[in-house]
Parts: C-alpha cells; structure tokens; sequence
C-alpha cells in the first residue's frame, strides 16, 4: 500500500464521468470539485471513464491529472497513477486492420440505411482501446443529444445495431457497451470497465466502492458495478453521488 497520507487507508472510490461526477457530457461543478477535493484527503480516489482523456479534460477541467490519485481514461487502457502515465492497450493491435475494416464498412452500412429523425457528423470515433459508435453522430449539439436520448428510449436504436453486431461478429472476441446519451462503445472481451482494476490489484485495497449511472445490464458501468470485488453504488446525477459520499464518509 502507497498512499501513507490518507485518513482511511485501505479504501478507494472509483466514478463514471457523465451523470456521476458531471451533468451528461457538461462541466463538473465547483461543488463537486469540493467534495471530491475533501474525499480525496480521506481516501484514494479515482475516475473511470469510457471517453478519451481530451474529452475528460473538457469536463473535469485542465488539471484532472491533478485532481484524482488515479486516472482511467477509456476504461482504464489509458491510465494515470498520480500524473504519470501506466501501461497502454491498443484496439487495433487487437483486432487487426482487415477486421477492423470489416467491421467499420458494416457500421457505416447499417447507419447508412437506418432512417433518423437527424444524422450530425462523427458516427464512428477511433480511440486508443475501443471504438465509439452513434448513430445521430458525436457532432450533434446538447438538444439534439437530449432529443437522440428520447428517441432511443422509444425505438431502442442503439440495442437493436448492438445485436446486429453481435450477429455479424460473433467470432471478434468483442462486447458492446451502452453508455451516455448517444453512443455505445465496442471493445474486446475484458477491456469493460473493469480493465482498469488490473492497475490497482498490488495495491491490495480491503475495499473498493464504484460510483455509476448505466449500471443496468448493457450499460457500460454494470460489469464493474457488479464484480465480485466491487462495492457498487448506483446514481442518477450528481447530486445523488454527494449524498452517498456523505452518507459513507461524512463529507
């Protein structure tokens, strides 16, 4: 154990991003900077978050790095232990270009048929460890993001192309994650969210809390909100994070 400085040793707190530490896709608060600034005095602290680190630093701020002990940028196969970089994964190093372009020809297909109300721009996002796919296109604006989410919560646009992919697919060695408003992420088997507990195991922590808003089954938070490990902590928004973290530890 490395962290002789914290008021409860022995225990870290791991976070989703959209809808657990910020507003979907919008900036944290300065009262959650607060709590967690107070949190992070007690115990370990980090995020795990599907986006890339850009996208993370647009929400949590420049100084993320700074901010929390660890940083798990897409799930964990970019990864920060206090401001320096751990080892990294690759998605295509995985997959391979002939089957990565195989499945990228057949998302482009699919969304080229699939009849919206809109279609913005960015409908497939090439990460370090996965893929992020939306069918209305990562370049809609917030309203269009809340209209997409509407939408898919009545036509279920993003569960039926995830089981066209696992049709198509089977033998890729992938899973497929919903999360956020507009997309959902494919990566290999393993590389969920719980890739990121690799990166702490010789920590040995007697206990690991996990704070998350797509914990249901499909979301991409519910395989580390229910390993065997992991104390889970379903949210809805923010606020309902604060009330947990004050219930548990009395910030």
């Amino acid at each position: 154990m490395s962290w002789p400085n914290k008021e409860i040793p022995g225990v870290i707190a791991l976070f989703d991003v959209d809808g657990t530490l910020t507003p979907a896709r919008k900036e944290i608060s300065e009262t959650m900077k607060t709590t967690l600034a107070a949190l992070r005095k007690k115990i370990v602290i980090g995020f795990v978050g599907g986006s890339d680190l850009a996208k993370q630093k647009e929400q949590i701020g420049e100084d993320v790095l700074n901010m929390f002990d660890y940083c798990f940028s897409e799930n964990g196969l970019t990864a920060y232990k206090n401001g320096q970089q751990l080892a990294s994964q690759s998605f295509i190093g995985f997959l391979g270009e002939e089957r990565y372009g195989r499945l990228a020809n057949f998302i482009l297909g699919y969304l080229a048929k699939l009849e919206l109300p809109k279609k913005r721009g960015t409908f497939i996002e090439f990460r370090n460890g996965m893929i992020n796919v939306s069918p209305i296109g990562r370049n809609c604006s917030h309203a269009e993001r809340d209209e997409f989410e509407a939408y898919d919560k009545i036509h279920n646009i993003r569960p039926k192309m995830v089981e066209a992919l696992k049709k198509e697919f089977p033998d890729f060695g992938l899973i497929y994650s919903i999360g956020g408003q507009i997309s959902f992420d494919v990566m290999p088997v393993g590389w969920d969210k719980t890739y990121c507990l690799r990166h702490i195991q010789d920590q040995k922590f007697s206990k690991i809390h996990f704070f998350g808003d797509k914990t249901f089954q499909g979301g991409n938070d519910y395989e580390i909100y229910t390993h065997p490990d992991v104390t889970g902590h379903a949210v809805q928004t923010p606020n309902d994070t604060k009330k947990i973290l004050g219930d548990l530890f009395g910030i």
